[in-house]
């Protein structure tokens, strides 16, 4: 079993696996805490078992992670292989991205603006960790995840399968606005302080630089991958009959 740590986490991971969950164990305490009460509620609604033991328990449990008095027993994340995210239309890769804080919070902009899928390679790359998770909000409970062998490699198939690979790049000579996003997108986001490796941009059939108007060249990853996957939205609202 997977632990999964921390009041939204332990309520996306109720919503989304029910009773597949092992239990959620909470926190016994002697003032009241709403937020624990109403969450074990919830969890009983939804069949869900929830037992009560001391914090030190929790504590050893999460190992020094942040747990908010709720750690709940998941199955497995499911890996997806890329055969399964060849229909998507929009999926988003990360390229040796290496902080879990950044990690998550891209899960979580991909799950809430609809991409179908997250490439990450195996090596050079944050772990599905706790706080990863955490750092998802629970939304990575919801995501379609997919760790490949090669990122360049897995790109070069999806672009064989008619997918525009656009990478996000600072450098690059126009601005991601300026590309036609409407049709299968996989949006490549580089990794903390490095970007885009040589042989993953080779890969990618365009690149795009966010438009900064400020005295700043660039974005936190997650924050560039946030706009990225929003400009695919907006061009794709637009362009509804």
């Amino acid at each position: 079993m997977r632990l999964v740590l921390g009041i939204q986490g332990a309520r996306e991971a109720i919503v989304a696996h029910g009773k597949a969950l092992g239990r959620m164990i909470i926190e016994q305490r002697r003032e009241p805490a709403p937020q624990l009460d109403a969450l074990a509620r919830f969890a009983r609604d939804r069949g869900v078992t929830v037992e009560q033991t001391s914090r030190s328990v929790l504590d050893r449990m999460a190992q020094g992670d942040r747990h908010q008095g709720v750690i709940v027993e998941a199955p497995p994340l499911k890996m997806l292989d890329l055969a399964e995210l060849r229909d998507a239309t929009l999926t988003i890769a990360l390229d040796e991205l290496t902080d879990p804080q950044n990690f998550g919070a891209i899960v979580r902009s991909a799950v809430a603006l609809g991409a179908e899928g997250v490439l990450w390679p195996e090596d050079k790359s944050a772990p599905l960790s706790p706080a990863m998770a955490r750092a998802s909000a629970g939304a990575v409970e919801h995501a379609r995840l997919c760790r490949v062998n090669s990122l360049p490699n897995a790109l070069a198939e999806l672009a064989a399968n008619a997918v525009s690979v656009i990478g996000l790049d600072a450098s690059a000579e126009h601005t991601l606005d300026a590309i036609d996003l409407t049709g299968p997108v996989c949006l490549v986001v580089g990794s903390e302080g490095k970007g885009l490796r040589r042989a993953t941009r080779r890969a990618c059939t365009d690149v795009g630089k966010l438009p900064m108007r400020g005295p700043l060249a660039s974005l936190n990853a997650s924050v560039a991958a946030a706009i990225a996957l929003y400009e695919v939205v907006r061009q794709r609202d637009r362009n509804k009959p």
